[in-house]
């Protein structure tokens, strides 16, 4: 998890930095990949009963708004989506 974690850390830089549009879509996929794999730890460590259910639901939840908020960003920033004049 703590792998997960930097990645989605050191992805999201590379993100703010990507060289064209092709590039920062791809990043943002890699973030979102990252992201949704930090959600699949969280939920084992609920179902294997590792941590008490209440304090890992709250990150859990918070992980899950920003995986959306990362996918409704890549899929905006296609080609042929997102806002036109």
């Amino acid at each position: 998890m703590v792998r997960s974690a930097t990645s989605v850390a050191t992805y999201c830089r590379a993100v703010c930095k990507a060289r064209s549009k092709a590039k920062f879509i791809s990043l943002l996929g890699t973030v979102e990949e990252e992201a949704d794999e930090i959600e699949l730890w969280l939920e084992n460590i609920i179902d294997a009963g590792w941590m008490k259910k209440a304090r890992v639901r709250n990150l859990l939840g918070r992980v899950k708004e920003q995986t959306a908020i990362i996918a409704a960003s890549r899929i905006t920033a296609k080609p042929g989506k997102g806002h036109r004049p």
